[in-house]
């Protein structure tokens, strides 16, 4: 590029600058210009609010004309569903006993000073049970449930063929006072259905009346039942799940039958024809109980077991029903029983009843066999009542429980230990025979002749286990009743917090296979006491009996073996039951040691030497062994002729 080229366009660029200095705008003209451009804005910002607000007027009316549409949809969908009870889907009540509180959703509270009651306007249905004496395991309020862990219904089918329950259905609330409440539901102008509960003073017992009027022409004319739905979701109360799910079930007590319940073990569904009294819901300790005054019949019962919290052990549920008639007014009259499961509470409902309309509630409470549970009511329960009197220590109260049994017991007691004195003062006469008859095939004669000795002294090998069979069914029967004894709920004693339950003094978290499903993830210190004093009892009763199981190596195992045992028995068990076990046997074994040196062995030996002298009369029983005992001879030797044929036709 040439310098006359340069200059041609530097001259060009220097008239650009000088014409665009020269022609800007003067500073007015900026400042009218800015203000031109702010008002344009102004303007189209309000017309773009004034375009929103058009178009959400139009949204607006175009929402309401849709909800009112759907409004009266779902009204018009209530009213065929519902008929003359429709107006009772929405709530509409007012009660000036009732707090203010949105769509009024106040629940209308029934107490005295043994339980608290919440009644909802909504199904006129109790939701909420609280026993007042007592806590749960982690010191919490007890309780029975609360709103959405229960609930209870009439199904009812109207005289349009829909099925109405009143659990979807508001209560009207009347004549309120601090323990009754009537809650009215209106079906119409003239139908009504009444639910009146009256909780009684110092009671868990709540009266409570189903009463009806004007329902012909409302529900449908082949109704001639009310059908009941009766559900509950147990809550988790007490120390181990496992314990307390065991004593978790579902119990019925037929008309004019006995009590049977079912669920503790699985999930079960039963459907019964007869009539029953009662239903009840159970877990350890409490139980809800609907009781009929007349009847209930047709019903079905379920049991699941509730895994999805772990707040619950398990959900009952109930169907049933009781008659009814539309063409007049019909009173049906309930009992609900809130409260805990105490034998004594339980049987006073029956005090002053003919023997065909008693309760039988004290069932409830699982007290074993039939053959058991009179030990437990007749002997160890008056026993804990008299006592509790005096001591207010289940420790100390198990302790004198367990003197009375062993004094009880203790002739019985006396009699074993002689008997098993004789039988030490006697074998080395029975070694004796050992050796005059020490071949195999001479077995049968050394149990003839060991037996003759025996009759001949007036000793008998089975008298030393009569006290321990005769104490068994009491071991049973506390087996059964402490668990489930509320007696013994949170009673502490030394270490153990809760004599009702297991006392894990040691505990880990780990699951251990085999050793986790039988024991738990913990030891109960009680129950380890108790079995190994039970294991030093039996090496000292097999050296006191004279090691007689040299000749029987095997029994040593044997011996063992019961007291190991307990220990898988008992370690999720109530730790009173392994304290009472652990007190019994150092009892047995200081009345043994004091038995064993204090007894004259000589001048007991000489004693059944005289008794030999002495005629004997032979008894049934060793008759009848003695033919026996002959009879087994002669087949034993007619299978040892066969076989000595046999060979030697082999040989042959």
């Amino acid at each position: 590029m040439d310098k006359n080229t340069i200059t041609g366009f530097v001259l060009i660029g220097l008239v650009l600058i000088g014409f665009s200095y020269l022609s800007r705008p003067s500073k007015e003209q900026q400042e009218q210009r800015q203000r031109y451009i702010d008002s344009m804005t102004i303007v189209k910002q309000q017309a773009v609010a004034e375009q929103s607000q058009r178009e959400a007027a139009i949204k607006e009316a175009t929402v309401q004309m849709t909800v009112a549409q759907t409004d009266s949809a779902r009204q018009a969908e209530i009213n065929n569903n519902y008929g003359v009870f429709a107006a009772a889907v929405n709530p509409t009540i007012t009660d000036s006993a009732i707090t203010e509180v949105p769509d009024n959703q106040a629940l209308i509270t029934l107490e005295n000073n043994k339980v608290e009651l919440r009644i909802s306007p909504k199904g006129g249905q109790i939701v909420y049970a609280r026993v007042k004496d007592y806590v749960t395991y982690g010191k919490e309020p007890l309780i029975l449930f609360d709103e959405g862990d229960a609930k209870f219904e009439l199904s009812l089918i109207t005289a349009t063929n829909h099925l109405v329950n009143t659990s979807d259905l508001w209560f009207k609330p009347l004549n309120k006072t601090a323990t009754g409440v009537t809650m009215r539901l209106q079906a119409g102008e003239v139908g009504v259905i009444d639910f009146i509960y009256s909780l009684k003073a110092d009671d868990y017992m709540t009266d409570f009346t189903i009463e009806t009027s004007g329902l012909n022409g409302v529900l449908a004319p082949s109704s001639n039942s009310l059908d009941i739905q009766w559900f509950q979701r147990m809550r988790a109360q007490e120390k181990g799940r496992k314990l307390e799910n065991q004593y978790t079930g579902l119990y019925y007590k037929f008309l004019s039958d006995d009590v049977e319940h079912f669920g503790e073990a699985s999930d079960e569904n039963k459907s019964l024809s007869a009539r029953l009294r009662w239903i009840g819901y159970k877990n350890k300790f409490f139980a809800a109980a609907l009781i009929a005054d007349e009847a209930l019949s047709a019903t079905n019962l379920s049991v699941k077991t509730d895994n999805s919290d772990i707040g619950y052990l398990k959900t009952f549920m109930t169907t049933t029903s009781v008659p009814f008639s539309l063409t007049q007014k019909e009173k049906i009259g309930f009992k609900w029983f809130f409260g805990p499961a105490k034998y004594k509470l339980l049987r006073s409902y029956d005090k002053d009843v003919p023997k065909e309309r008693r309760l039988e509630l004290d069932e409830l409470i699982p007290l074993g066999y039939a053959w058991v549970r009179p030990i437990s009511v007749y002997f160890i329960l008056p026993i804990f009542d008299f006592l509790s009197r005096f001591f207010s220590n289940y420790g100390i109260i198990i302790l004198l429980l367990t003197l009375a049994v062993k004094i009880v017991l203790y002739p019985l007691t006396y009699k074993g230990l002689i008997s098993s004195a004789k039988m030490r003062v006697l074998k080395p006469q029975v070694d004796e025979l050992k050796l005059k008859y020490p071949k195999k095939e001479q077995a049968m004669e050394l149990q003839q002749a060991t037996m003759a000795l025996y009759s001949s002294a007036g000793a008998s090998p089975m008298s030393g286990c009569l006290p321990m069979l005769l104490s068994m069914p009491i071991l049973i029967a506390l087996y059964w009743l402490f668990p489930t004894a509320i007696e013994l709920r949170q009673q502490g004693f030394l270490w153990a917090e809760d004599l009702s339950t297991y006392d894990d003094v040691f505990r880990w978290n780990a699951d251990i296979p085999l050793i986790s499903f039988m024991l738990g993830n913990h030891l109960s210190l009680f129950c380890v006491l108790a079995t190994v004093v039970s294991v030093f009892y039996s090496k000292i009763n097999m050296n006191i009996s004279g090691g007689g199981q040299q000749q029987m190596p095997g029994m040593n195992m044997m011996i063992y073996l019961m007291p190991v045992m307990m220990l898988f028995f008992f370690n999720q068990s109530a730790s009173g039951l392994s304290y009472y076990f652990l007190i019994s046997s150092v009892i047995t074994i200081a009345q043994t040691m004091l038995f064993r040196y204090t007894i004259n062995e000589r001048k007991l030996l000489a004693k059944l030497e005289e008794n030999k002298k002495k005629p004997k009369k032979k008894s049934g029983f060793m008759k009848r062994l003695e033919e026996a005992q002959r009879a087994q001879k002669e087949q034993l030797r007619k299978q040892q002729q066969e076989r000595d044929r046999k060979m030697r036709s082999g040989k042959r």
